[in-house]
C-alpha cells in the first residue's frame, strides 16, 4: 500500500467562480477585490485550497476560458497589484492558491493567432492547426464541443483552423516544440510568483488524433481527447516545470476510464497529482446509486495506493449538487448535508463549489435571453434551426444548463443576495431571501455549520484521507443506502447514508453491534434510540460512526 503522505493529498479544495462571487465596485461583476473581502468567510469553513477560474485578459466569450494574454489580468476582474495582494492575503491566512489555466486553446485574440493567422509563412502558423478542405468542405467530419464543426474557414489565408470548443478558441498545436516551450516558461512565470499549483482546462484533449481521419460517429466526441502522445507531454510539462515547485496539479480529463485515469496521476509516472473525471457529472444526468456505486468501486479498485482521485458533484460546468443529485425541496437541507458527508468521507480529494456550502441550488430561467452559457445557447439555436418548438427545446437544455450553478453567490436578503450594488452579469436565483449566508451563519444546524464540523473531522482523523475503503456487502446492491468503512491503523469508521426521500432501516451486522458504534456526526439534531442491532434512518439521514475495538 503506498500511501506516501502530502499536504495536497489532505486538502480540501473551495472552487472560486469569482465572477459570481462577490463584487465590490457595482459593475455587476464578481472580482478579485471582492474575493480579497470574503477570505475570511472562506478560511472559516476550514478549506485549504482556494482553485480560482481563469482571470486572465480574455475577450469573455466563454467566460475567461479563452485567453489573449496568460501574463496579463482581465480589467472585469482586476489589475495585477490586486491579484498579488489576493495571493499574499490566501497566504496570510494559512490557505494556498491555484490558478485555473488553459493550454489545449487560446482565444483568437491571442497576438499568437493574430500572428498565426497573418500569413501562411508566419513564424507561428504552426502554433495552431491549419488544414486545407476536402471538396470544398472542411479537412473532415468532426464536432467541437460547442459547434457542429470543429473546423473555421479562414479567407485570409484560404484553410481551416482547428477548435476543439469554440470558433473563438483555436487549438494550440501541441506538436511544434517551440510553442510548447513558450507555454512551460508562462507556467514557470506565475509558479514564480508563489502561486501553489494548477488546475489544468481540458488537458486530455492536447493530442490529436494522427492525420485528422473522419469519425465514424462524429456526435460522439471522444475522439478529440487521450490520444497518442499526450503523456509525453504531460511527462514533459512535469519535467520542465512541476516538478521544480512543491505545488498541487490537477487535470480535467474527459472520457477517462480509471485505467487512462491512472496513466494521468499513477505516483510512479510523474505526469499531475490528481484528476477530475466526469464519469457520474457528464454521464449520469440524474441520481443512480447503483451506478455511483459501481464508479466509486472501479475508481478506487484502479487508483488506491497508486494515484489521487478527486470528489465532486458540480462545479461552474454542471448543475448544482443537491438540485441535479439530491432534494432541493422538503429535505434540502439533510439532502445537501448529505451529500457533503459523502463526497468528504469516500477515497479522494473533496471539492467544494461556492455556494454549494449553504445549499444553493440550480434555476430554471423563463427565457433563453436570460442565460449566458455559450455552449447552451449555440445548442439552442442549432435545435431551433432544425424547426424544433422553442419553448420545447429552452426546457430540454434548462436542467444540464452551465448558468445553473453560475448565478450569483447568495450573501443575504438584500437586492440581488448582496452580490452586487449594481446590475448582476446573470440574474441572481430568486430562492436568495430564503437561502444565504448570512442565514447559515446565525444557525447552529445550518449545512454551512455541518461542512465546517466535517472539515474540523478531515483535518483531525487521518482515517478520512488515507483509510482504505471498503463497502458492506449486505448492502452493495441497495438503491437508497450506502453503507462503507474507512480503516486506518486501529481506527475503523462506519459511514451510513440514506439518499432517499423515504426512511428506511438497516440491521447491523454482528461484528458492529450499535454498542460499539460511537456517533461523530448526524445530519440530523438529535438521533433516534437505536436498538443494539438495527438503526433507523430519515429520509437523506447520513452517519459517521467511529467503531470501538471490543
Amino acid at each position: 500500500m503506498n500511501n506516501n503522505k502530502t499536504w495536497w493529498k489532505e486538502s480540501v479544495v473551495y472552487q472560486v467562480y469569482w465572477r459570481s462571487f462577490y463584487d465590490s465596485d457595482g459593475d455587476g461583476y464578481g472580482d478579485l477585490e471582492g474575493l480579497i473581502q470574503k477570505l475570511d468567510y472562506i478560511r472559516d469553513l476550514g478549506v485549504d485550497i482556494i482553485w480560482l477560474n481563469p482571470v486572465y485578459e480574455s475577450p469573455d466569450k466563454d467566460n475567461g476560458y479563452d485567453i489573449s494574454d496568460y501574463e496579463a489580468i482581465m480589467p472585469k476582474a482586476g489589475t495585477m497589484d490586486i491579484w498579488e495582494r489576493l495571493l499574499s492575503e490566501v497566504h496570510a491566512r494559512g490557505m494556498k492558491l491555484i490558478m485555473d489555466l488553459v493550454v489545449n486553446h487560446t482565444s483568437d485574440r491571442h497576438p499568437w493567432f493574430l500572428e498565426s493567422r497573418s500569413s501562411r509563412d508566419n513564424p507561428k502558423r504552426d502554433w495552431y492547426i491549419w488544414r486545407d478542405g476536402k471538396n470544398g468542405e472542411p479537412p473532415n467530419n468532426w464536432r467541437s464541443y460547442f459547434s457542429p464543426s470543429a473546423w473555421e474557414w479562414d479567407e485570409a489565408t484560404g484553410q481551416y483552423y482547428f477548435h476543439s470548443f469554440a470558433v473563438e478558441q483555436p487549438d494550440l498545436n501541441w506538436k511544434n516544440p517551440e510553442l510548447r516551450r513558450e507555454i512551460y516558461r508562462m507556467m514557470r512565470f506565475w509558479l514564480d510568483k508563489g502561486i501553489d499549483g494548477f488546475r489544468l482546462d481540458a488537458i486530455a484533449l492536447l493530442a490529436k488524433p494522427e492525420g485528422f481521419p473522419d469519425a465514424e460517429n462524429p456526435e460522439d466526441i471522444r475522439y478529440l481527447t487521450n490520444n497518442p502522445g499526450l503523456h509525453d507531454y504531460i511527462r514533459e510539462m512535469n519535467e520542465q516545470v512541476f516538478r521544480h515547485y512543491d505545488i498541487v496539479t490537477v487535470g480535467e480529463t474527459a472520457f477517462v476510464s480509471p485505467e487512462e485515469g491512472l496513466k494521468f496521476v499513477g505516483e510512479d509516472r510523474k505526469e499531475l497529482n490528481t484528476l477530475f473525471h466526469f464519469e457520474v457529472c457528464d454521464e449520469m444526468p440524474a441520481w443512480d446509486m447503483l451506478r455511483f456505486k459501481e464508479i466509486q468501486r472501479r475508481w478506487y479498485k484502479v487508483l488506491w495506493g497508486k494515484g489521487t482521485n478527486s470528489q465532486f458533484l458540480n462545479n461552474h460546468d454542471h448543475t448544482r449538487q443537491v438540485t441535479r443529485y439530491g432534494n432541493d425541496g422538503p429535505y434540502r437541507v439533510q439532502s445537501a448535508k448529505l451529500l457533503a458527508t459523502m463526497l468528504h468521507t469516500l477515497p479522494g480529494i473533496p471539492y467544494i463549489y461556492q455556494g454549494e456550502e449553504i445549499g444553493m441550488t440550480g434555476v430554471r430561467f423563463d427565457s433563453i435571453d436570460q442565460y449566458n452559457d455559450i455552449a447552451m445557447k449555440n445548442r439552442y439555436d442549432e435545435e431551433v434551426r432544425k424547426g424544433r418548438d422553442p419553448q420545447e427545446v429552452l426546457q430540454s437544455l434548462q436542467a444540464l444548463s452551465r448558468d445553473n450553478s453560475r448565478t450569483p453567490m447568495q450573501w443575504n436578503d438584500s437586492l440581488h443576495a448582496g452580490f452586487t450594488t449594481g446590475t448582476p452579469w446573470i440574474n441572481v436565483n430568486p430562492n436568495y431571501k430564503e437561502i444565504n449566508v448570512e442565514k447559515d451563519l446565525s444557525d447552529p444546524n445550518s449545512i454551512y455549520r455541518y461542512y465546517q464540523k466535517l472539515i474540523e473531522l478531515r483535518k483531525k482523523h487521518e482515517v478520512m484521507v488515507y483509510g482504505d475503503f471498503e463497502e458492506l456487502p449486505e448492502w452493495m446492491e441497495d438503491k437508497h443506502l450506502y453503507v462503507y468503512t474507512r480503516t486506518l491503523g486501529d481506527t475503523r469508521w462506519l459511514i451510513v447514508l440514506n439518499h432517499s426521500d423515504e426512511p428506511s432501516s438497516m440491521r447491523l451486522p454482528s461484528d458492529y453491534p450499535a454498542s460499539a458504534l460511537q456517533l461523530l456526526l448526524s445530519n440530523y439534531p438529535e438521533n433516534e434510540a437505536d436498538t443494539d442491532d438495527r438503526i433507523e434512518l430519515r429520509p437523506h439521514e447520513a452517519r459517521i460512526y467511529a467503531i470501538r475495538r471490543a
